[in-house]
């Protein structure tokens, strides 16, 4: 194309409203398979079980984002953390991002969860009003090499089976069997056309089937329970945990220090012009939503706004809950618009192509996801409460959101899950990294799973570590957690 035939397109493309596209090259599936086999030449599977962190400081690099963080909460977040070494692990994406940094890299990259611990999966409601599966929480993700998020999936289930006390053999088959699933599917998604990988999705109904299959009747009786409270967990829920009548109108409960609502945070006339700045953040969020959605939205008025604290590692970052009322008092919706910063992978990967980091985690979670709330949005504060800019992302509250209880999970229900997990987190990275690749790096031997294997096991060690210098930190006051405050 000549100079000018591009200058033209590209002005035609403005003129449109329709960003320029780049070009995309592709590649048959033998060049795709030759590309994984010799990033294996490259970077043997094996290499994956190195784990070599430097002498860091792990307290100073969870604390270092603390000063952008809601100082009176810092302490409900190191709390939060320790727990035990599992919720420590949960809290903690920052230091493995850091050391996986200097880690072997395959080269094979896809839109990565950036946190893909096992208690960041579980069931919620698709637009269709069925119950799905799959990864729930992507506030790091970012792109970079697929076995990024396996390590940590798969450490998470080493921490989580040694803090339920499970022993060395079945630990060791849990923690190979999530490697296993993960590397099974890759292959079968590598086999499928783009569209029947971009249509797949595991439900409630394939879960339970698999389950009859089987004959597990102890944990599909486990499940059903679950997804039956899973159903109930919807705005009508929030609707009647979360708040009281007031002179007639329906108000956000108080629970300080983990729900506040607005009115108490600041004194009167800046509540009421934080309220204002705040309900022009909902007018501008609704701009990036679909058109039909964005009808949906407008329909509901504006009733209460409250901080709300969740999580664990998000604990201290600004979160609000929003209350909408549509019909009448008896039709609620409730959103919740969680701010995000620059992904923990950032610094080791590179900076993200998005200005907004809501709009990064709001298109990497369209990206992996099968299916994703109707109502997530992004949008962008120039001063926040304490007069900072702040980026967020908007969803609902609650809408059939189900997990699994780890703290009454059976080993043989661990099991399971991991390769529920390890499915689901291969079809997320089948959709925007290359699968046939990625397949063929694997292979069909266990080499990859036995390597990763080895590499949680020294992780979850690192991890203990860790967490015993963050308890010391806390007895020394070096970090103030919520009991020691």
């Amino acid at each position: 194309m000549s100079v000018k035939a591009e200058e033209k397109r590209t002005r035609g493309a403005l003129k449109s409203g329709v960003p320029r596209q780049r070009k995309v090259e592709h590649f048959t599936p033998a060049e795709r398979a030759a590309r994984g086999r010799a990033a294996r030449a490259e970077v043997p599977r094996s290499s994956h079980a190195e784990l070599e962190p430097s002498g860091r400081d792990a307290v100073a690099l969870l604390d270092a984002d603390s000063p952008n963080r809601a100082a009176e909460l810092v302490p409900i977040r190191y709390e939060r953390m320790l727990v035990s070494p599992f919720t420590f692990y949960r809290g903690s994406a920052v230091l493995m991002a850091h050391d996986l940094s200097p880690t072997p890299r395959s080269g094979l990259h896809v839109q990565l969860c950036g946190d893909a611990h096992l208690a960041n999966f579980g069931l919620f409601a698709s637009p269709e009003r069925e119950m799905v599966f799959d990864v729930n929480d992507f506030d790091e993700t970012h792109p970079g090499p697929f076995e990024w998020d396996v390590k940590r999936l798969v450490t998470s289930f080493e921490i989580a089976a040694r803090y339920r006390g499970v022993g060395d053999g079945d630990r060791k088959a849990i923690v190979l069997g999530v490697v296993r699933a993960y590397r099974k599917a890759m292959q079968d998604f590598a086999s499928m056309t783009n569209l029947a990988v971009w249509y797949s999705r595991v439900d409630l109904t394939q879960i339970e089937a698999q389950l009859r299959r089987q004959n597990d009747k102890k944990i599909a009786k486990t499940l059903a329970r679950g997804a039956k409270k899973a159903q109930t967990k919807d705005s009508m829920k929030a609707f009647a945990k979360l708040t009281h009548e007031v002179d007639g109108e329906p108000r956000i409960v108080s629970d300080p220090p983990l729900i506040v609502p607005i009115e108490e945070l600041l004194p009167e006339d800046e509540a009421r012009d934080v309220t204002e700045e705040l309900r022009e953040m909902l007018r501008s969020y609704r701009g990036t939503l679909q058109a039909d959605r964005r009808t949906l939205l407008e329909s509901f008025r504006y009733a209460h706004i409250a901080r709300k604290v969740v999580g664990v590692g998000s604990v201290g970052t600004r979160c609000w809950i929003v209350l909408l009322l549509g019909r009448d008092t008896n039709d609620p919706l409730f959103l919740q618009a969680k701010e995000v910063g620059p992904s923990a992978l950032e610094p080791y990967l590179g900076r993200s192509r998005f200005k907004n980091n809501g709009q990064r985690v709001v298109d990497g979670q369209r990206l992996m996801q099968a299916a994703s709330d109707i109502f997530l949005g992004w949008v962008h504060v120039k001063a926040g409460l304490d007069g900072q800019p702040r980026d967020f992302y908007v969803r609902q509250l609650w809408d059939w959101k189900g997990s699994v209880d780890f703290e009454a999970i059976s080993p043989a229900g661990l099991s399971f899950y991991a390769g529920v997990c390890g499915w689901t987190l291969a079809r997320a990275h089948a959709r925007s990294g290359d699968r046939i690749a990625i397949a063929s790096y694997l292979g069909t031997s266990d080499r990859f799973d036995r390597a990763v294997a080895d590499f949680a096991t020294a992780y979850a060690d690192l991890n203990d570590r860790d967490y015993e210098a963050l308890a010391a930190a806390a007895d020394d006051s070096r970090i103030t957690s919520k009991e020691s405050a």
